[in-house]
């Protein structure tokens, strides 16, 4: 289903509702009509059919009906990163070749430098004002009409990788060749329908940023639906846990960072609002310490699931609470894709082996755009139907998987393989730690070290004190190989707004000028 369905059946149902009660929220009716005006306004602009535009904003109350106006309109929608540097996000807009650039006033200080670096976007509006260089938003959507185009093939998203390693690489899918309210079309609804028990009465907490691929399209979900969908400016633990108390709350989905937040907010703070309306809550994005997802169930309840897939979308496994309880620290069973663990040489090795991750699909694997080396890369050596992102794991004798890290991060200290993952799950749980990072530094001996960087907890300070009871800690509980030589801290670790933790950045950085 699309949103115009809801229009008319729910016109007053709340589509959108920001974290900010100030905000006025956004029905389904003005929902769809603001995506007409703006089919309208690009249309009427020269923008067809496999065109492209980009939003630069932050969590948006009108940033949806620009995602919907590209699907109505068989538009290419690129979400750009809000947290990047002009340089970084006229990169975006030039590569995937976005003719309009949408963006907002709060962001007036990224998007103004970025347009003497445009190739060719001529379109450029501002929401909430404006600048030099760019129109008012509101004023040219005002100018069109409330009603569909006369032709509204599906459009798609475009979005791209995190770039922790390199220039961030866009994924760009053929467009379906089906209209826009085609009823066969297969949505992330139909996801979250069968997983989830999403439905109609869901109401949806979305804590993430929305250029992030996860938090975008499963948001867009719940209008497909017909939802209701609470946007968070910005995650905040006790926040989060007042929005699903005041507005009903029935799913979410967060990554582990949140959960460790959570959890580590006083105990009168986490009981202090009702939270009886959650009927699921799902994680990803990023390993999840075993003993976090432990508490969380034993705080929540059975109703913490947890899935693994990427922007690529060349595979998903999903596990229920349950089923993590009888396998714990796996990310699933396969959902989409055929999983399968090979060596270094390709070789398929079996149950309980750790090796390259590999997802078998029965058409094409992605492609990385304009980079044929990069998308060469991530193929088999053999079966071109197999792909991988660098992920290390390994498969159980019931098909579980379970991910160790990723290939790029694995320490090999005197020819063992060490994962840092093992370790941050370790270290994550002292009370004294608020983040960790845990990598390889060159060692002339051993090849690697490992080597960790703490942000210690609110009120700590780091010392080498800390540092001998960490690795004590880490002792009690891993091998001792694992254990970090060297301890390093520091006031925050750099992770990316989406909860994943810059790791490359900051060891390149330890690269750059050694201990």
């Amino acid at each position: 289903m699309y949103p115009g369905l809801h229009a008319i059946d729910h016109p007053h149902k709340p589509a959108v509702i920001m974290g900010d009660p100030t905000v006025a929220p956004v029905t389904y009716r003005e929902l769809e009509e603001r995506s007409q005006r703006l089919a309208q306004l690009l249309h009427d602009r020269g923008l067809r059919p496999g065109d492209g535009i980009a939003v630069l904003a932050e969590n948006h109350v009108r940033y949806f009906e620009i995602y919907w106006a590209a699907i109505r309109s068989g538009l290419y929608l690129t979400a750009i990163n809000r947290y990047l540097s002009p340089a970084e996000a006229a990169y975006l807009v030039n590569d995937s070749g976005s003719t309009a650039l949408l963006t907002t006033a709060r962001m007036a200080t990224t998007a103004g430098p970025m347009l003497e670096l445009l190739a060719d976007c001529p379109l450029r509006f501002m929401i909430d004002g404006t600048e030099p260089g760019f129109e008012s938003f509101e004023s040219a959507v005002a100018e069109h009409p409330a009603e569909p185009l006369e032709v509204q093939p599906r459009g798609d998203v475009m979005l791209y990788s995190s770039g922790t390693t390199g220039q961030p690489k866009g994924i760009r899918r053929p467009r379906q060749d089906k209209a826009f309210d085609d009823p066969t079309i297969q949505g992330v609804s139909t996801l979250e329908r069968m997983l989830l028990g999403m439905d109609e009465t869901t109401v949806y907490l979305c804590p993430a940023p929305l250029y992030h691929s996860a938090a975008l399209l499963w948001s867009a979900g719940v209008h497909e639906m017909g939802g209701t969908l609470v946007v968070m400016e910005k995650f905040d633990p006790a926040e989060f846990l007042r929005l699903v108390a005041r507005e009903g709350v029935t799913h979410s989905q967060v990554v582990p960072t949140m959960l460790v937040r959570m959890l580590k907010l006083p105990v009168e703070e986490r009981r202090g609002h009702d939270l009886s309306s959650l009927r699921r809550i799902v994680h990803a994005a990023a390993p999840c310490p075993i003993e976090i997802k432990r508490q969380t169930i034993e705080w929540l309840g059975p109703i913490v699931d947890e899935y693994y897939a990427a922007t690529e979308g060349n595979g998903l496994t999903y596990l229920n609470a349950e089923q993590w309880l009888a396998h714990p620290g796996s990310v699933g069973q396969p959902i989409v894709g055929i999983p399968h663990i090979c060596d270094d040489d390709g070789v398929e090795l079996p149950a309980g082996e750790i090796g390259l991750l590999y997802f078998e699909q029965p058409h094409a694997a992605f492609e990385y755009h304009r980079d044929t080396e990069k998308t060469r890369s991530t193929r088999h050596p053999v079966h071109e139907l197999w792909s991988t992102l660098g992920d290390i794991g390994y498969l159980d004798n019931d098909g579980y998987l379970y991910l160790t890290d990723r290939r790029a991060f694995t320490i090999i200290s005197g020819g063992v393989n060490i994962y840092p993952a093992e370790i941050e799950s370790r270290l994550i749980m002292h009370p004294a730690v608020a983040d960790v990072a845990v990598f390889g530094l060159p060692d002339p001996e051993m090849g690697e070290y490992v080597h960790a960087v703490v942000q210690p907890a609110a009120g700590v300070d780091g010392s080498p004190e800390l540092s001998e009871e960490l690795r004590a800690y880490a002792r009690a509980a891993i091998a001792p190989y694992k254990v970090p030589r060297a301890i390093d801290f520091r006031p925050e670790l750099p992770r990316l707004a989406t909860g994943k933790l810059a790791k490359g950045l900051l060891r390149d950085e330890y690269l750059a000028s050694p201990p």
